[in-house]
């Protein structure tokens, strides 16, 4: 499907284009950040489906909290790890429209573990986009829950010790467990195929809530470059070896509703 009106030459088809959805404004997030990949991912997809006018985005807050600067949806800001409890309402009150939040490992599995836990236990037909970078970036690099064993962070400046911080939370295992979700899975945006896989991902959790279908959400593996004190390339190869150590690329749960959604 073509993603914008763009003159083509006669012979000649357009095979990638800037998509409809994505606003043309330039980027906010550090060099090598890849919530700028996620942001396309999820505009090509609100256009492939058609539903950019019917859907509703809930920004969080940390990073990503201007997302609805880049995506020409509705969008509603939520407190600190409340999206998901705004969703549901929004979802709740307009049952016909798309509704999808946005959120960083920092706003989904420390303040807003309870939101995330409760709306996929009661089968929400909302969609989660889920950052994971291990550590809290907007306010200066600290420790997260979803920070690695012995990783240095600004409030952890000799490495995580799990003795006393606990261990690293593996959320997507855990929302998998519970009853009304229909699609989790773990993907990454660190290299191409990993990419293509992840708006396949993405695609998928938001085929489910337009069938009706349950709570599905999308972790993405991502990098922090500013925060790990690394250069672009190194944080990606850096995420690649430790995130996915720890973080394996998998689907966790998928219903065979959902497995049969043509993507």
């Amino acid at each position: 499907m073509t993603l914008i009106e763009t003159p083509v030459p006669d012979g000649m088809e357009l095979v990638y284009g800037y998509p409809q959805s994505l606003t043309d404004v330039g980027t906010h997030y550090c060099p090598g950040c890849v919530h700028g990949i996620v942001h396309r991912l999820v505009a090509e997809v609100l256009d492939e489906l058609g539903v950019r006018e019917n859907t509703i985005g809930v920004a969080p807050v940390g990073c990503s909290v201007l997302i609805y600067n880049y995506i020409k949806t509705d969008f509603v800001e939520a407190a600190h790890g409340r999206a998901p409890a705004m969703a549901t309402g929004i979802k709740r009150v307009l049952p016909d429209r798309v509704v999808f939040t946005y959120q960083g490992d920092g706003d989904i599995a420390a303040i807003g573990t309870a939101e995330i836990i409760h709306a996929a236990n009661r089968g929400e037909r909302i969609t989660t986009v889920f950052i994971n970078n291990a550590i809290y970036g907007m306010t200066g690099g600290q420790m997260a829950p979803t920070t690695l064993p012995d990783m240095v962070t600004t409030s952890t400046p000799t490495g995580r010790d799990c003795n006393i911080a606990g261990y690293p939370v593996r959320l997507s295992e855990i929302l998998a467990q519970t009853a009304g979700a229909v699609y989790i899975t773990r993907q990454s945006a660190l290299d191409i195929p990993g990419i293509r896989r992840t708006k396949k991902a993405i695609k998928r959790a938001f085929l489910a809530q337009m069938h009706g279908l349950g709570f599905a959400c999308v972790e993405v593996l991502a990098t922090c470059p500013t925060n790990w004190n690394l250069g672009a390339w190194e944080a990606l190869q850096w995420s690649k070896k430790n995130l996915g150590a720890y973080y394996p690329l998998e689907t966790f749960r998928m219903t065979d509703d959902v497995k049969a959604l043509e993507v």
